[in-house]
């Protein structure tokens, strides 16, 4: 019988686990790690949650699927029309498709192609509640395509989740100041996380138990890197950085960890190939099982493209990731780091906001990831990079033509529902207040 396939995925988790080298305890998701395959250069296309899970359900970057935005209430950015996604191709290969907990791709879930939605909340606990209760009364008579998400380890970040011991405890990001504000949230964060670790621990303990693990393809991964300031909302790699690991006994099982640069459009792809399904002439990603396979005939990726366009405010960015180098370029004139709305009205966003909001971004920015990972030290203005940084803009020019970017055409404008939703912001950008006005005088 085929494969039945687990797709878990969590909020804003990045990278944060003890597998991935992160002084943090996630025994669960460490002993998948071992007994299967960890990726450790695998991005997003967006550091955002639905263009980026968008990027996950379609193959494809966010302004060639249409999530260039939230598709929540408030905000209603929508996938295009008639756009396929994988429980819809999950389905035309003869699977059963379930939907678990949390989706972010669309404000009516019965849009995305899903045969059954099961209602159980979108906490890790009641997730894994779910998952259990279905695997203990699975049969086996047709395979399963499971979606399962979890809000965790999303914002906000509670006082009491955490200790004074576990502030004394957190160890600092290496990117950002050690601030008590910032221990806080990273120790709410890690508490969040803790709890994403044990459903994950229970889930493939219930599919042990009830004799499905041996034909079922585990995969677990994440949207987008942590909610902390220059993270979550930038095009710098803790905001891009994302956890894969996937594990089927016999077959992807304790093999090397993978540092290949990947993005997350491949992972459809993948998937499709692994299971020996056409991939679509339209799909963006490439299929890495050959990679899996070890087969000599497996071309690495040279680049990662990066993007964002709107989330709370309008915010254009666009970028390339190679192994070296860092790319990105901006659009509008806007805070040195831009921080969104949760991360802001938390308190590390209140710990940085002063800094990052009293200089302005420039149009480009390049780093040499070689000698400074941490993407302090903007290289544009260094004669030596010159043809480095004229090549990557030419790259990402490219991309932007080849993929009719409608970013192309000028300044975005929102949704009717995000444009009710920020009509009164103070802090609406100048580039869509220009739009705006010229808009009105045509």
């Amino acid at each position: 019988m085929k494969p039945n396939i687990v797709l878990f995925h969590c909020h804003d988790l990045g990278r944060r686990l003890g597998c991935y080298g992160k002084r943090l305890d996630t025994p669960n998701i460490d002993s998948l790690a071992e007994d299967g395959v960890k990726f450790d250069n695998y991005f997003c296309t967006a550091a955002q949650c639905s263009p980026s899970r968008g990027s996950i359900m379609t193959g494809k970057y966010p302004h060639n699927h249409g999530l260039i935005g939230l598709a929540h209430k408030g905000f209603g950015w929508q996938l295009k029309i008639n756009q396929k996604t994988l429980p819809v191709y999950m389905k035309e290969a003869g699977y059963k498709t379930h939907l678990f907990g949390l989706q972010h791709e669309a404000s009516d879930p019965t849009s995305l192609g899903y045969e059954k939605i099961h209602r159980t909340g979108n906490q890790a606990e009641k997730v894994g509640r779910g998952l259990t209760k279905f695997f203990e009364n699975q049969n086996q008579n047709t395979p399963f395509f499971i979606s399962a998400g979890t809000f965790e380890p999303h914002r906000p970040f509670s006082e009491e989740e955490y200790s004074s011991n576990d502030l004394d405890e957190v160890k600092p990001l290496p990117y950002l100041p050690d601030k008590k504000g910032i221990r806080e949230d990273i120790a709410g964060l890690n508490e969040k996380i803790y709890r994403v670790d044990e459903t994950v621990g229970k889930v493939r303990k219930t599919l042990k138990e009830n004799d499905l693990q041996d034909n079922t393809l585990f995969i677990f991964t994440t949207d987008h890197g942590i909610a902390m300031p220059r993270a979550k909302g930038t095009c710098y790699d803790p905001g891009i950085e994302t956890a894969l690991i996937m594990y089927k006994p016999r077959e992807f099982e304790n093999m090397d960890t993978q540092d290949e640069l990947l993005s997350n459009v491949d992972l459809l792809p993948t998937i499709l190939d692994y299971l020996n399904k056409d991939i679509p002439e339209d799909v963006d990603g490439k299929s890495f099982l050959s990679l899996l396979e070890k087969d000599d005939d497996y071309s690495p990726r040279e680049k990662v493209f990066i993007e964002m366009t709107w989330h709370d405010k309008y915010n254009p960015m666009r970028g390339i990731r190679t192994n070296r180098y860092k790319y990105i370029k901006n659009f509008v004139e806007e805070p040195k780091v831009y921080l969104p709305l949760d991360i802001y009205t938390g308190t590390a966003g209140k710990e940085m906001k002063d800094e990052y909001y009293s200089e302005k971004r420039p149009t480009e920015e390049l780093y040499d990831l070689e000698i400074d990972p941490l993407e302090k030290n903007n290289l544009t203005e260094n004669p030596e990079y010159e043809d480095v940084l004229a090549s990557l803009g030419k790259k990402v020019e490219k991309w932007m033509e080849k993929t009719q970017d409608i970013l192309l055409k000028g300044p975005v404008p929102p949704t009717s529902q995000q444009l009710e939703t920020i009509e009164d912001d103070p802090n609406l950008t100048n580039a869509y207040r220009k739009r705006k006005t010229e808009s009105k005088s045509e």
